[in-house]
């Protein structure tokens, strides 16, 4: 992360050279004073936001045992079947009315779900007033799912929406929904609005997970957990738009700087004003689901560029991670062929893949079967399998168990260069 060095570079630029010199007692190091607070500072943010997902995490993986369970249950499962099938027809009939391009049809699906559940939860909280437990719970299992998969395509929705210029909608419908999962949607996630169309897009795939890139990870050990820690201590300053604000201001973008003030003062605004009609409904409708995206946003940011070569650190078709599971939403596990063609419709990428398959294989590109991100980032750091991970991997071309194992654990050891700046 630079975000303290964003800030504190220009002032020590402005500090004459001789000032150092007649100054009497031991040197200081403002930089490292000012990192060190503001560590003290987001340390406990990172702390609170495992609890917050810890909380939304039981509940959505309790939330899948019952489904599970209930699934079981013959009629359940044909009523289910049966309302399924309504519910696709629909929105496959309004995705050919609204949407720009018919094939976005399943993040229409996840953004009329959240339309009628999420939303509809928030309001009835607001007008009651009083927070009700059952309702706080309803609310959390509406953005999660059973097993995170509505907070999964959320976030898939949201990244996509992100690289198109003109939205989801087509002309009739965008004036009035244009954006409308990161302008609208996102602030029940507490995702500030910009940290998709302007960070992810003109930040992000600038940097491409580089030493420069805000969301880089190369200066951390990606197996150590207390490497997470820092890491996601750090990667406050991002979900609440300031570092990102500060790499911009550091570059002369007043554009994009602009739209990073903008967001951030709109988010505040929303923040503030539910906080000062209940700060009660404002700790557990607005807190708890920034606190939680900045968590999620920490693993993905961890795990989509997990495996790096210290000699090319700069190098995204080395440091991106390709994964393919079994359900892989809107394609989002083609994260390479993502960098290499962002603008490319997600449902090009696996043609997209075998048009680049030789630069990959001469890059040597880390390819993952049968796994998602978050299984990514529990075997890789919280377990740290290795020899998972070494069993999971495709390679390129004939590699024993060692020669699979040595490379992961060379790509995701700390680059001393960037580790120094961090």
């Amino acid at each position: 992360m630079q975000f303290v060095g964003n800030l504190t570079q220009p002032a020590l630029h402005d500090v004459p050279r001789e000032a150092c010199s007649n100054a009497s007692g031991p040197p200081s190091n403002p930089h490292a004073i000012r990192k060190l607070l503001l560590r003290c500072l987001s340390v406990p943010v990172a702390l609170t936001s495992i609890a917050a997902a810890s909380l939304e995490g039981t509940l959505s993986l309790g939330f899948y045992g019952a489904a599970m369970l209930l699934e079981k249950v013959r009629p359940i499962r044909k009523a289910y079947q049966f309302l399924s099938r309504i519910y696709d027809r629909f929105i496959g009939r309004l995705g050919q009315v609204v949407l720009r391009d018919s094939r976005d049809t399943p993040a229409l699906r996840i953004m009329v779900s959240l339309t009628l559940t999420a939303l509809p939860i928030f309001v009835i909280q607001l007008v009651l007033g009083k927070p009700r437990l059952l309702l706080v719970i309803a609310f959390y299992l509406s953005l999660c799912g059973p097993k995170f998969q509505r907070s999964v395509r959320m976030f898939s929705a949201k990244h996509l929406e992100a690289h198109r210029p003109q939205g989801y909608f087509s002309d009739s419908y965008d004036r009035v929904f244009g954006r409308y999962v990161e302008f609208f949607l996102g602030y029940l996630y507490g995702d500030l609005p910009e940290l998709g169309r302007t960070v992810h897009v003109r930040l992000h795939h600038k940097e491409n997970g580089g030493p420069d890139d805000n969301a880089s990870t190369i200066g951390y050990d990606r197996t150590n957990p207390l490497h997470f820690l820092w890491y996601l201590s750090d990667n406050i300053w991002t979900t609440l738009g300031l570092a990102p604000y500060a790499y911009f201001r550091a570059r002369c973008d007043v554009k994009n700087q602009r739209r990073m003030l903008w967001g951030m003062t709109r988010y505040i605004g929303y923040f503030g004003a539910v906080f000062l009609y209940d700060w009660r409904i404002g700790i557990l409708y607005v807190l708890v689901p920034l606190l939680f995206m900045n968590f999620i946003m920490a693993i993905t940011s961890w795990v989509q560029h997990a495996f790096c070569d210290p000699e090319h650190p700069e190098d995204y078709f080395v440091n991106t991670v390709t994964v393919f599971d079994e359900v892989n939403f809107m394609n989002e596990g083609y994260h390479l062929c993502h960098h290499h063609r962002s603008a490319l419709h997600w449902t090009e990428m696996p043609a997209h893949l075998e048009r680049i398959r030789h630069k990959m294989r001469e890059s040597g590109s880390l390819v993952f079967r049968d796994l998602d991100f978050m299984q990514l980032f529990i075997e890789l750091t919280l377990l740290r399998r290795m020899d998972v991970l070494a069993e999971k991997l495709v390679p390129w071309e004939p590699m024993n168990h060692e020669q699979r194992l040595a490379i992961l654990l060379k790509r995701t050891k700390p680059v001393r260069s960037v580790a120094a700046m961090q």
